[in-house]
């Protein structure tokens, strides 16, 4: 009871932090970073990610810890500003760090529904046994999965990427563990060089698109990096994959109506929102929802026509060069079934995990970091340090705090940060979406000490692309 009243008190208390208004009349944000305020949002957001990086000890959903974490916090700093007269500024700052989560939010909503729908028309199904039934060798399907997640994962959600290549490797390696775990490294990596050069392809990369610092043509300065990023730890990693051939896979493709629309309707999608955001200056999630209308549009029309044969495609198609019979005798796709199974739990991690980082910055703990990093190091220096602490945390989380700071870097730094956050996740297992995926969908042969053998060799690509990026792109800075 005694803490309680004392926490009350200080809130209540008169503070020498409060800020006069600046010369146009709007409250100037209060620094909390010594109050009893700012002290109780660290508390809060250290216990918070401790709970939800524990995730599979105590098997609570990462995101639980992360939404409440962020509403005391909110709740807390809203109401030391009510109490002094000034709760509208904190709710406009509030505002402000939703509307940057929602744009977010419709993005990847849209992207994760097409893929889910992709999946229940049995799409990536049908690229796993075309993979399985062409007798390539343990090499070949090292090259090809590595290959199909870096330009896969320009334009597909990293996640999904990583499951589905992970899923082919861990089908042909069934006797192999030690293939399984060597391409699911290489998984990986690729999956998150492919997503560092493409805004549609990575959370980090469309922060920034989303906060106009770059243009959509500027990321693609950063490909020629990224694939070195990718081909170094791979032609290393080569020499170590057995050299045998799995066994070939006898079943058939098969895909239910609609399958090839849908990845029409997606490439549509992505057109849309490149076009939108590039000559009429609206946000990528504009795009996506015209997308998703689309995608709505069309389910009721399989819906409406499902036993109109003549309207539909009664023949196979090709499928990479195989006849691929179409079934019609699924007749319940409904877009809603495919939103609810989107991640939600991945995105509600990042609401809680945005507005905690939104929560300190306007208590003014990220000014005073952004002067710690780019006030007394040099930005090359602050932005490969910070690429390689997204070993540890979440790159989109990273990006969206620096984008917090607001720090007056040239655009080479900005594309310097974009490649080494897009990258420096792969470094461990847990440091990107698609390392942990993986770690929960395979059960042998890929483990968080197994890629960690391979981190010098990653690290060894990470330098080289830095590197790579400095001789190429040396006009941006």
């Amino acid at each position: 009871m005694n803490g309680i009243r004392l926490i009350i008190a200080l809130l209540l208390l008169p503070s020498s932090v409060f800020a006069a208004e600046n010369s146009g009349g709007a409250t100037v944000p209060l620094d909390l970073t010594h109050h009893i305020v700012g002290y109780l949002s660290i508390l809060l957001t250290v216990l918070a990610y401790v709970a939800a990086m524990s995730e599979d000890v105590i098997e609570l959903r990462k995101s639980k810890p992360m939404v409440l974490g962020a509403a005391i916090i909110w709740f807390v700093i809203c109401t030391y500003y009510a109490l002094h007269g000034q709760a509208k500024a904190a709710a406009v700052a509030f505002e402000s760090n939703l509307l940057a989560y929602v744009e977010l939010l419709l993005f990847i909503l849209v992207s994760m529904t097409y893929l889910n729908a992709m999946e229940e028309r049995g799409v990536f199904n049908g690229l796993r046994i075309w993979l399985l039934s062409k007798q390539f060798s343990y090499r070949q399907l090292f090259w090809i999965t590595g290959f199909l997640a870096f330009f896969l994962s320009t334009v597909v959600s990293g996640l999904a990427v990583g499951l589905l290549m992970g899923a082919v490797a861990m089908a042909v390696g069934k006797n192999k563990p030690q293939f399984i775990g060597i391409a699911c490294v290489n998984v990986v990596v690729a999956t998150n060089a492919g997503g560092s050069f493409s805004p549609l392809g990575g959370i980090s990369t469309l922060f920034v698109w989303q906060h106009k610092i770059l243009s959509f043509g500027e990321f693609f300065a950063l490909a020629i990096p990224c694939l070195v990023n990718f081909l170094i730890p791979a032609a290393i990693m080569h020499f170590f994959i057995p050299k045998e051939t799995p066994a070939a896979s006898s079943r058939a493709i098969t895909l239910l109506r609609g399958s090839k629309r849908i990845l029409f309707l997606f490439a549509v999608t992505l057109s849309i929102t490149v076009w939108g955001n590039v000559y009429l200056e609206l946000p990528p999630a504009a795009g996506m929802m015209a997308g998703l209308a689309l995608l709505q549009f069309f389910s009721f029309y399989l819906t409406k026509t499902v036993n109109n044969r003549e309207s539909e495609y009664a023949y196979a198609y090709k499928f990479f060069g195989v006849d691929v019979p179409v079934e019609n005798e699924k007749q319940d796709f409904d877009v809603f079934k495919n939103v609810a199974n989107v991640e939600w739990d991945t995105l509600l991690f990042f609401y809680g995990a945005m507005m905690i980082i939104g929560a300190l910055s306007f208590v003014g703990y990220l000014d005073a970091i952004a002067h710690f990093l780019y006030g007394q190091n040099h930005p090359t220096v602050a932005n490969i340090i910070i690429g390689l602490s997204s070993a540890f945390i979440d790159n989109g989380t990273l990006m969206f705090a620096v984008l917090s700071m607001h720090p007056d870097l040239p655009h080479g730094q900005w594309l310097l940060l974009t490649l080494t956050l897009g990258v420096g996740g792969s470094l461990l297992a847990i440091g990107s979406a698609p390392g942990v995926g993986l770690l929960g969908q395979i059960k042998e042969g890929y483990t968080f000490g197994y890629h960690m053998r391979w981190m010098p060799v990653i690290l060894l690509g990470y330098i080289a692309s830095v590197a790579m990026h400095f001789w190429i792109n040396a006009r941006y800075f």
